[in-house]
């Protein structure tokens, strides 16, 4: 085993050694050209060119070249040179990351160059940015960026860059989960490559990719192969090392989720050591986390932790707060599955003071219930139900934001209307799906490697029903709105027919004519009585909250129909006002009600009526 591990490392280090010597060499000669050149455009390019080469490899020399560059384009006013070296320093701080300072660059080099009309260079600085906003989270702000790139791409009647921005927009939507236009917009890429002449055998490769990734995100495994294996084939003939890398992340995936576990690792082995040799510390964490995650499906705990600490130990110096949680969190599941709970307590912990930290909820959630087993196993049986109430709350509490806004809405329409009518259903918010989060919150996942600019391999593994989870979560979050809005309907039909009562019951009294009015008054006790709206709401709530009415029934048989009836809108969330409305009390009498209540299930005063709820 140490011969095998030596023999790798020295091939690392000749080959590291080879290029290291070829990069020099080329620095070299930059150098050489730069100091025979007078203060022109021409210096400021050869800087520019510097920056280019070392911006990874030396970042800080690359940052001084570009000071340099933007120093002498302000002496000349080149105000392409000025834009560029903004460019360049967004770039820079994207990579460090300090992403508001990215932000400010690039506004910067967007403004000079579009003032000085320099389309070619205001192109690239659309796409950088648009990189940035996707690494982000900002897919809005993002596919704006991708589309102004298409225009600018069009007015320069230039084909590649059009296709360029259209893989791009495929990149973003993949990110998104949106896979059906992930895929309009990639056939649109390679119908144009078909007509480029000469061919351009870089580009159809990556359409290729792109292809194979989005058959593979709609778990379509098999069709996805062919594509990707044909794009590998293509960087390998133009030795390509960074697309090759990211092809084989690609492959490995595909074979992960066929189970194919010594292909898929043999894969990622392929992809890291390409990327020890480029330096790429992102390609390096993706790729050390996949194999963690592999071995860790293999059952070999002790191989899958050290690989995921390598992982963690690179993302740490990348600095993505959110691809740290994941990593946490990924380190604790693993140590659990080891039996080492203390340590699986500790990254949990870790995880979930980052994620709070950034109030990112949906990462939370899986700290506090990956933790919540760990102290069962220890029999620290109080912190594991205090995890268990903490996961459930920040499971509803995305939900719960949502509905706050709809009620605001809603309310607004009813004030507005002065009338009872038909509440029309929210348009419906966009999708997060469990795959999303985790491309997000792991770098994007390799949508973004695609292009050379991604953080962490795509950990699709961890969720193999994705799709028909997103198709789930899809339609209960339209049957939640469908809920509130019912609920919220109940709530205003009421207090509209109670207000009518009460003015019926005052004219009555002024008016010799009592027998209309009483006809109306009681019309409109039939109506406050009417159950219709009732079972309707119960069968919307059902839906949403399955077994609930069960669950509550075993736990407590002797619960009554108007008890239940309270339970199920405190698990909504509502207030006692919308509550009252709803089942035609006073708010003192809902006041009596919950503690009727309390007094049945035996929730003593410190405890609280809302956690026990959301628990059921």
């Amino acid at each position: 085993m140490k011969t095998k591990i030596l023999y790798f490392l020295c091939f690392l280090f000749i080959t590291h050694a080879k290029t290291i010597a070829q990069e020099d060499k080329k620095r070299d000669s930059l150098l050489e050209v730069f100091a025979q050149q007078t203060v022109d455009t021409s210096k400021i390019g050869t800087l520019q060119k510097l920056f280019t080469h070392l911006r990874h490899k030396d970042p800080q020399k690359a940052f001084s070249y570009n000071d340099q560059s933007l120093n002498l384009s302000r002496k000349i006013q080149f105000s392409k040179g000025e834009g560029v070296a903004y460019l360049n320093k967004a770039y820079h701080f994207r990579f460090l990351p300090n992403v508001d300072s990215s932000r400010y660059y690039f506004e910067k080099s967007i403004n000079i160059l579009k003032k000085a009309e320099e389309k070619k260079e205001l192109w690239t600085t659309l796409n950088e940015y648009a990189t940035l906003e996707t690494l982000q989270g900002n897919f809005k702000k993002a596919l704006d960026l991708a589309d102004e790139g298409i225009k600018i791409a069009q007015a320069l009647q230039n084909s590649l860059q059009i296709v360029d921005n259209l893989q791009r927009k495929s990149t973003i939507y993949m990110d998104t989960g949106d896979f059906n236009l992930a895929m309009e917009e990639v056939l649109k890429a390679s119908r144009i490559l078909d007509t480029i002449t000469p061919p351009n055998p870089k580009r159809k490769a990556i359409a290729l990719a792109d292809i194979g990734r989005v058959e593979m995100l709609r778990g379509n495994y098999d069709l996805s192969l062919e594509p990707l294996k044909t794009s590998l084939n293509i960087f390998k003939e133009l030795k390509d090392e960074q697309w090759i890398a990211t092809i084989y992340i690609e492959i490995g995936n595909v074979y992960w989720y066929l189970n194919d576990y010594e292909s898929s690792k043999k894969n990622y082995e392929e992809s890291l050591e390409i990327s020890y040799r480029m330096n790429r510390d992102d390609y390096i964490a993706a790729n050390l986390t996949n194999l963690g995650l592999i071995l860790q499906d293999m059952e070999q705990y002790d191989k899958a932790i050290d690989y995921l600490l390598k992982g963690n130990a690179v993302t740490k110096k990348i600095g993505s707060i959110n691809n740290l949680i994941i990593s946490h969190n990924d380190i604790g599941t693993a140590y659990f599955k080891n039996g080492d709970y203390k340590n699986s307590i500790i990254n949990h912990t870790r995880a979930i003071a980052l994620a709070d930290s950034i109030k990112a909820l949906d990462i939370l959630g899986d700290g506090y219930f990956g933790r919540s087993k760990a102290y069962e196993e220890v029999g620290d049986y109080a912190n594991a139900l205090s995890d268990q109430r903490n996961y459930q709350k920040v499971s509803d509490s995305v939900f719960n934001l949502q509905k706050a806004k709809q009620i605001d809405e809603l309310k607004t329409q009813y004030e507005t209307e002065k009338k009872e009518q038909q509440i029309v259903l929210l348009e419906q918010e966009a999708k997060v799906s469990n795959l999303q989060k985790l491309l997000l919150g792991v770098g994007l996942g390799l949508s973004i490697l695609v292009f050379g600019f991604g953080f962490y391999g795509i950990r699709q593994k961890l969720k193999r029903n994705k799709l028909e989870k997103e198709k789930v979560d899809s339609e209960l979050a339209f049957k939640k709105k469908e809920l509130t809005t019912h609920a919220l309907h109940l709530a205003k039909k009421n207090e509209v027919l109670e207000d009518l009562k009460q003015k019926a019951e005052e004219l009555k009294q002024a008016d010799a004519s009592k027998n209309g009015y009483q006809q109306l008054i009681r019309t409109i006790d039939f109506d406050l009585q009417d159950d219709n709206n009732w079972k309707n709401f119960s069968r919307y709530f059902e839906e949403v909250h399955k077994d609930f009415n069960s669950n509550v029934k075993a736990k407590f048989p002797d619960i009554t129909a108007n008890e239940l009836r309270l339970l199920a809108l405190l698990k909504m969330n509502l207030s006692s006002k919308e509550i009252a409305n709803i089942l035609n009390i006073s708010q003192e009498g809902i006041k009596k009600a919950r503690y009727r209540l309390r007094k049945k299930l035996n929730i003593t005063t410190e405890d609280s009526l809302q956690d026990l709820v959301l628990s059921l």
